[in-house]
């Protein structure tokens, strides 16, 4: 219970403050822009009053207008200074420009053709004309034409003669309108409104023409005496119901809250008054204060997510603490039955370690066993290939038998070119047998090391002499398509031997009992690998060409083989990143089978 009231009470202060500040910001921030306002338009009334100001002294200078105020009776004199005072008035930009006598009557203006010319209008009545003639200096007034009607700034200052003696004054009347037209709002968004005040409290420039010439002191007295009659002739002056408020906490003192009551309603306003220079004038900026509703509103909302949020915060921290303290209580009791546990992987650990250690000895025994199968596998195709190499090495020893005897016969005749000649084949026939011999030692000896780079054609060169040591390879035609260029592979030489000799020798196998038999050997590129074939045109491969690679599979009777070869063919294809298959011929040659691998491209070796 004291919990939710502790909450509620919390929540409403929360509101309050927000509430608060929201107006004290949402003040702030419509007074600012005010003040900028305030600022800009002073300045630009500044810049007005600068620039017309020291007109009429220059115009006082003139000769002309001291000698029509000397000579007022001489019209060639009078015409001059009306068509000069055109003149005037087009330069300067301004809406009339008279002259006037020391009584205050009109002499000359620019309008004096006009059905309303000053001509013979009396202005002593008029604030700038006495003034200047007080003060023997220039003069300011704001008022309503008496004959136009429009409202102008009053420029005049007095016109000496060569002695300084003070024989009338000129005047420039500018209007106001531009000033009026400059106004910019402050922002689009804010309902801002203009005023500028004389000292009676008398609007005459305003962004809102129903606010123009009204009484705006909001004080419940008469309407502003005679001068401002005199000043705002045949206007109301009516004043506008003003009601002063409560000054905003924040605020500055140029600052204040006012309501507008018209048309039975009200509408309030921050009001920001600044004094306009070298006039006793009063701008007065008016901005709606509907934006700091919102603004308030906004704020409460944030202090509402704040308290939602932190209120959440203190919660979900609560819930947790005490989540934790229990997870803490079943920790211990985790602790326990995790020690129990321990125990038993420790145990278990221990017997997989084992079983690992055996798994690895395991497949280092089948790394060597395949090595020791591989070797085999090459001995069994050395020992298929004796007969053969039997026969190759008889008919050369029978050859050099032969040439040994009859180089002896020679030699007790006395015939040495005879022994030379028959010594020489023996050492080609010796050669001959060498390199048969090499061959066979190479293809026996284990491979050593990792792949490397290789040339692809060194192997088949081997692989070829190997076959040909076969006596059942005599009369077949055995076609090796070299290539020109070196067929660098990722691969190592015995082993390409032994998968070539494999195919080959499954080749002369197949051909045999055909009556033109031949084997076909090629090497095409492709992009990133060597396709190697060997083909023949024998009886072909079975349907299911895949079974001809599982161990002990063999289509051949006991005598040539066990069913290996292809096997370890395809695992040494494999473990050299290739690939290893056979099938029918499907070139339109005619029966037979082919087989094909494929190794990798290499660069060149540096």
């Amino acid at each position: 219970m004291f919990f939710r009231f502790g909450a509620v009470l919390v929540f409403v202060v929360v509101l309050a403050a927000a509430w608060v500040l929201g107006g004290w910001v949402g003040y702030r921030q419509v007074e600012q822009e005010s003040l900028v306002e305030s600022f800009r338009y002073r300045q630009l009334v500044a810049n007005e009053l600068n620039r017309y100001l020291p007109i009429p002294e220059l115009m006082a200078e003139h000769p002309l207008l001291a000698t029509a105020l000397s000579a007022p009776d001489n019209m060639d004199v009078i015409l001059q200074a009306n068509e000069e005072m055109q003149r005037m008035a087009t330069i300067v930009g301004g809406s009339d420009v008279y002259l006037m006598d020391m009584s205050g009557l009109t002499i000359a203006a620019n309008n004096y053709k006009q059905a309303g010319s000053f001509v013979g209008r009396n202005f002593s009545f008029r604030p700038y004309f006495f003034e200047a003639i007080e003060r023997g200096g220039s003069a300011i007034y704001f008022a309503l034409g008496s004959t136009s009607g429009v409202r102008g700034l009053y420029f005049s200052h007095p016109v000496r003669d060569e002695q300084g003696q003070v024989l009338g004054v000129v005047a420039v009347k500018v209007l106001v309108d531009e000033l009026e037209s400059q106004w910019v709002r402050p922002s689009l968004r804010r309902e801002a409104e203009m005023l500028v005040l004389d000292t009676a409290g008398v609007s005459f420039l305003s962004s809102q023409p129903r606010w123009l010439f009204r009484d705006f002191t909001g004080s419940d007295s008469p309407a502003p005496g005679e001068a401002s009659r005199r000043r705002y002739p045949e206007r109301d002056l009516e004043p506008v119901q003003l009601d002063y408020l409560d000054k905003p906490w924040g605020l500055s003192g140029q600052s204040g809250t006012v309501r507008v009551r018209e048309n039975g309603g009200g509408h309030e306003y921050l009001s920001v008054r600044t004094p306009l220079p070298r006039m006793d004038w009063t701008l007065q900026i008016m901005v709606s204060t509907q934006s700091v509703i919102w603004i308030r509103l906004g704020f409460v909302l944030a202090g509402m997510a704040l308290y939602f949020g932190v209120l959440l915060t203190w919660l979900y921290m609560r819930e947790r603490y005490r989540r934790e303290a229990e997870l803490a209580l079943r920790g211990q009791q985790l602790e326990l039955n995790v020690a129990e546990r321990t125990a038993d992987l420790e145990r278990s650990n221990q017997m997989l370690v084992e079983e690992i250690q055996q798994r690895e000895q395991a497949q280092t025994d089948l790394r060597e066993t395949q090595q020791e199968l591989i070797q085999a596998a090459k001995l069994a195709v050395l020992g298929q290939m004796s007969a053969g190499l039997n026969h190759e090495m008889s008919q050369p020893l029978t050859a050099i038998q032969t040439y040994a005897r009859n180089s002896r016969r020679f030699l007790q005749k006395g015939a040495g070119d005879m022994v030379d000649a028959n010594l020489a084949e023996i050492v080609l026939l010796c050669d001959k047998m060498a390199e048969l011999t090499r061959q066979f030692k190479v293809f026996a000896r284990k491979s050593e090391g990792p792949p490397s780079i290789v040339d692809l054609r060194p192997a088949v060169d081997a692989s070829l002499k190997i076959i040909a040591a076969q006596k059942s390879s005599g009369n077949i035609d055995i076609q090796w398509q070299r290539p020109v260029q070196p067929v660098w592979c990722h691969g190592d030489q015995i082993r390409i031997e032994q998968v070539l000799v494999n195919l080959l020798a499954n080749a002369v196998h197949a051909v045999e009992g055909c009556a033109q038999p031949a084997i076909t050997i090629d090497v095409v590129g492709h992009k990133g690998y060597w396709l190697c074939r060997v083909r023949d045109n024998g009886g072909g491969l079975p349907a299911n060409t895949e079974q001809l690679f599982e161990p002990f599979y063999t289509t051949k009777p006991v005598k040539q083989g066990l069913g290996l070869g292809l096997s370890i063919s395809r695992q040494i294809v494999d473990a050299l990143g290739g690939r290893l298959s056979g099938r029918n011929r499907s070139d339109g040659v005619g029966n037979g089978a082919e087989f094909e691998f494929t190794l990798k491209k290499r660069d060149t070796p540096v």
